[in-house]
Protein backbone atom coordinates (compact mmCIF):
# COMPACT_ATOMS: atom_id res chain seq x y z
CA UNK A 1 0.00 0.00 0.00
CA UNK A 2 1.38 3.78 -1.06
CA UNK A 3 1.51 6.43 0.87
CA UNK A 4 -1.25 8.67 0.99
CA UNK A 5 -1.32 11.83 0.03
CA UNK A 6 -3.04 12.80 3.42
CA UNK A 7 -0.64 11.08 5.58
CA UNK A 8 1.39 12.94 8.24
CA UNK A 9 4.63 11.37 6.68
CA UNK A 10 3.31 12.65 3.60
CA UNK A 11 3.53 16.28 4.67
CA UNK A 12 6.32 15.32 6.75
CA UNK A 13 8.43 15.03 3.50
CA UNK A 14 7.26 18.37 2.10
CA UNK A 15 9.17 19.70 5.41
CA UNK A 16 12.18 17.45 4.90
CA UNK A 17 12.29 18.76 1.53
CA UNK A 18 12.27 22.66 3.28
CA UNK A 19 14.98 21.06 4.99
CA UNK A 20 17.17 20.59 2.44
CA UNK A 21 16.78 23.43 0.73
CA UNK A 22 18.21 25.16 3.61
CA UNK A 23 21.10 22.88 4.26
CA UNK A 24 21.76 24.16 0.81
CA UNK A 25 21.88 27.56 1.32
CA UNK A 26 24.38 26.93 4.45
CA UNK A 27 21.26 26.98 6.73
CA UNK A 28 20.24 25.11 9.85
CA UNK A 29 18.40 22.40 7.88
CA UNK A 30 14.81 23.08 9.58
CA UNK A 31 11.68 22.93 7.05
CA UNK A 32 8.23 23.86 7.95
CA UNK A 33 4.92 23.40 6.21
CA UNK A 34 1.13 24.92 6.76
CA UNK A 35 -1.43 22.46 5.76
CA UNK A 36 -5.29 23.60 5.87
CA UNK A 37 -8.35 21.20 4.19
CA UNK A 38 -5.29 18.65 3.37
CA UNK A 39 -3.76 21.31 1.15
CA UNK A 40 -0.18 22.73 1.67
CA UNK A 41 -1.06 26.52 2.07
CA UNK A 42 2.38 27.67 2.98
CA UNK A 43 6.32 26.06 3.57
CA UNK A 44 9.58 27.53 4.19
CA UNK A 45 12.75 26.74 5.54
CA UNK A 46 15.31 28.51 7.77
CA UNK A 47 16.21 31.58 6.53
CA UNK A 48 18.14 33.05 9.47
CA UNK A 49 21.71 33.88 8.23
CA UNK A 50 20.52 34.74 4.69
CA UNK A 51 17.84 37.24 6.28
CA UNK A 52 20.61 38.35 9.08
CA UNK A 53 17.34 37.88 11.13
CA UNK A 54 17.57 35.73 14.30
CA UNK A 55 13.64 35.12 13.95
CA UNK A 56 14.04 33.98 10.51
CA UNK A 57 12.98 30.31 11.58
CA UNK A 58 11.39 27.82 9.27
CA UNK A 59 8.16 28.10 11.59
CA UNK A 60 7.61 31.98 12.14
CA UNK A 61 8.10 32.50 8.37
CA UNK A 62 5.49 29.34 7.00
CA UNK A 63 3.15 30.55 10.24
CA UNK A 64 3.35 34.28 8.99
CA UNK A 65 2.60 33.34 4.75
CA UNK A 66 -0.23 30.97 5.90
CA UNK A 67 -1.86 33.79 7.98
CA UNK A 68 -1.54 36.02 4.82
CA UNK A 69 -2.70 33.59 2.82
CA UNK A 70 -5.96 33.27 4.71
CA UNK A 71 -5.99 36.41 5.60
CA UNK A 72 -6.30 35.56 9.37
CA UNK A 73 -3.78 35.94 12.43
CA UNK A 74 -5.52 32.87 13.25
CA UNK A 75 -4.76 29.15 12.30
CA UNK A 76 -7.03 26.73 14.54
CA UNK A 77 -8.00 25.24 11.07
CA UNK A 78 -4.48 24.08 10.40
CA UNK A 79 -1.63 21.79 11.24
CA UNK A 80 1.72 23.17 11.18
CA UNK A 81 4.30 19.87 10.29
CA UNK A 82 8.41 20.69 11.30
CA UNK A 83 11.20 18.77 10.79
CA UNK A 84 12.63 19.74 14.12
CA UNK A 85 10.52 20.43 17.50
CA UNK A 86 9.90 24.74 17.69
CA UNK A 87 12.10 26.41 19.92
CA UNK A 88 10.03 28.77 22.88
CA UNK A 89 10.16 32.00 20.01
CA UNK A 90 8.19 29.80 17.63
CA UNK A 91 5.97 27.62 20.44
CA UNK A 92 5.21 31.48 20.96
CA UNK A 93 4.13 32.16 17.93
CA UNK A 94 2.41 28.89 17.23
CA UNK A 95 0.20 30.25 20.44
CA UNK A 96 -1.14 33.27 19.31
CA UNK A 97 -2.12 31.82 16.16
CA UNK A 98 -4.03 29.14 18.03
CA UNK A 99 -2.88 26.60 15.66
CA UNK A 100 -5.24 23.39 15.95
CA UNK A 101 -2.37 20.85 15.38
CA UNK A 102 1.73 20.71 15.25
CA UNK A 103 3.46 17.72 13.89
CA UNK A 104 6.88 17.48 14.90
CA UNK A 105 9.73 15.47 13.24
CA UNK A 106 12.72 15.38 15.79
CA UNK A 107 12.92 16.16 19.42
CA UNK A 108 15.03 19.01 20.36
CA UNK A 109 16.70 18.21 23.57
CA UNK A 110 18.58 21.20 24.20
CA UNK A 111 16.49 24.30 23.05
CA UNK A 112 13.02 22.77 22.14
CA UNK A 113 10.49 23.99 23.50
CA UNK A 114 9.32 21.04 26.02
CA UNK A 115 12.48 21.54 27.51
CA UNK A 116 11.57 24.96 29.05
CA UNK A 117 7.75 25.32 29.17
CA UNK A 118 5.70 22.29 27.92
CA UNK A 119 1.99 24.62 28.54
CA UNK A 120 3.34 27.31 25.67
CA UNK A 121 1.94 25.32 22.88
CA UNK A 122 -1.97 26.69 23.19
CA UNK A 123 -4.39 24.31 25.14
CA UNK A 124 -6.35 23.26 21.91
CA UNK A 125 -3.71 22.55 19.92
CA UNK A 126 -3.18 19.06 19.75
CA UNK A 127 0.66 17.42 19.78
CA UNK A 128 2.24 14.89 17.44
CA UNK A 129 5.75 13.69 18.19
CA UNK A 130 8.52 12.01 16.39
CA UNK A 131 7.10 11.64 12.67
CA UNK A 132 9.86 10.29 10.70
CA UNK A 133 12.27 11.34 13.49
CA UNK A 134 14.93 9.58 12.40
CA UNK A 135 15.06 11.14 8.71
CA UNK A 136 14.80 14.31 10.42
CA UNK A 137 17.38 14.04 13.02
CA UNK A 138 20.16 12.07 10.69
CA UNK A 139 19.37 15.70 8.09
CA UNK A 140 20.20 17.70 11.25
CA UNK A 141 23.84 15.41 12.48
CA UNK A 142 24.98 15.34 8.63
CA UNK A 143 24.72 19.17 8.74
CA UNK A 144 26.84 19.77 11.46
CA UNK A 145 29.02 16.86 10.95
CA UNK A 146 29.93 18.97 7.81
CA UNK A 147 30.05 22.07 9.39
CA UNK A 148 32.59 20.63 11.82
CA UNK A 149 34.74 18.77 9.52
CA UNK A 150 34.09 15.34 11.05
Amino acid sequence: MGLSIYSDEHFMKQALNEAEKAAEEGEIPIGAVVVCENRIIAKDHNRVERLNDATAHAEMLAITAAQNHLGSKYLNECTLFVTLEPCSMCAGGLFWTQIGRVVIGALDKERGFSNFNKNIIHPKTDLKLAVMANECEILIKDFFKKLRGN
